[in-house]
């Protein structure tokens, strides 16, 4: 349900960030990382329930809370021209209350339907530089495999998984924000 939230409003947010100069976008994107990074530090009333499903008897609660967050998330995936992995995560957790680690392998249905969708309306833009996309695909399948042992590895340390994600996004808005302002 999330996820087709979020195919619907990612095609929208494409069309907006397609209107954007590319250095606001991209300074914008890194204050967003930067923000969500923080965000992802705060404490945690409960570590979640890894067991957390939609169904008959907390659809009047979860299913408005999943397709807000979908919606959210996929306009924000759309508009920045991203998956939206680091946006998806806390989304999933807010609205379901699942532990980090389940929202990161759940994370990956919405990425891959948000990406194709942005992706989608960018090749019909003519937006997309094949080869280098096709360079960005191996290396981020290589990535994601390397990453997801480190994940079930930190997963096994209290707060290490979350505090490792927060770091390395607000590391990496950093970076995009100091870039795009030198640039």
């Amino acid at each position: 349900m999330f996820a087709l939230a979020g195919i619907a409003s990612a095609a929208g947010g494409a069309q907006l960030g397609k209107m954007m100069d590319g250095a606001r976008l991209l300074t914008l994107f890194g204050v967003l990382m930067i923000v969500i990074g923080l965000g992802m530090l705060w404490p945690r009333k409960s570590g979640g329930n890894p067991d957390v499903a939609l169904t008959r008897d907390n659809m009047r609660t979860m299913l408005p809370l999943l397709v807000g967050a979908g919606l959210l998330v996929g306009a924000l995936s759309g508009f920045f021209g991203i998956g939206g992995g680091f946006l998806i995560v806390p989304g999933l957790i807010g609205a379901t209350a699942m532990p980090l680690i389940n929202a990161i392998g759940s994370s990956l249905v919405s990425v891959t339907a948000f990406g194709l969708t942005t992706a989608a309306s960018y090749a019909w833009s003519g937006l997309v530089d094949w080869p280098l996309a096709g360079l960005f695909v191996v290396g981020g399948a290589l990535g994601g495999l390397f990453g997801t042992r480190l994940a079930r590895h930190l997963a096994g340390h209290k707060n290490a998984l979350s505090r490792t994600f927060a770091g390395i996004v607000i590391a990496v808005g950093l970076y995009v924000v100091a870039r795009s302002v030198v640039f």
